[in-house]
């Protein structure tokens, strides 16, 4: 339920190539191994397409596995960088590797600590584990250094605050503990409503 309710904010590069950018003078997708060998020989090797750009395309396709290993590329690529550290904190979120998210979310933001999707996304790893309070606080962080602008990230912190404050005295009812002495030595523990 909390997956329908939390948004996970990724950012996807602008312009995706539409299937016809793929397409060679034949129509097959690609570029066949003879065209590869001759444009070898020429010394006009295809560069490979980023993996961040690979990645975001992969997200938004639902293809989260496939956008793991294309950021895990542009690690190699780029570094370990705010955005690819966020990025691959994203991946497993949507994997539902909550514990490897926040790790990885965590480390993006020792690199940018106003980096937004990853304040964000790290705000719902935590919801996700039932850690409103500091879900909160990183929705909040979220909210104040986007300036308010998404209207995502805004529910998302009405949200955690909501759960937080339904967290402090959820359907368990408070009790207060008494030590009552039964005899020599013995005690009785009871417990009485609030």
């Amino acid at each position: 339920m909390i997956r329908k309710l939390i948004t996970l904010v990724v950012f996807v590069a602008a312009g995706c190539a539409s299937s016809s950018d793929f397409l060679d003078g034949q129509g097959s997708i690609g570029v066949g191994p003879d065209q590869l060998r001759s444009s070898q020989t020429q010394g006009d090797i295809p560069e490979a397409v980023d993996g961040l750009i690979v990645g975001h395309r992969a997200m938004a396709a639902g293809e989260f596995e496939i956008a793991l290993r294309a950021y895990h590329r542009a690690a190699v690529e780029h570094g370990a960088t705010v955005d690819v550290l966020s990025a691959i904190g994203s991946a497993n979120l949507r994997l539902g590797r909550l514990q490897q998210a926040e790790q990885d979310l965590r480390r993006a933001l020792e690199k940018d600590e106003t980096f937004v999707p990853a304040h964000n996304n790290l705000g719902v790893a935590l919801a996700e584990q039932g850690k409103w309070g500091e879900a909160s606080l990183h929705f909040r962080n979220a909210f104040a250094f986007d300036s308010g602008r998404s209207e995502e990230i805004r529910s998302n912190l009405s949200l955690a605050i909501e759960k937080s404050a339904e967290t402090v005295y959820s359907d368990v009812e408070a009790f207060q503990l008494l030590l009552m002495r039964r005899g020599s030595g013995r005690y009785l523990l009871l417990s009485a409503p609030l």
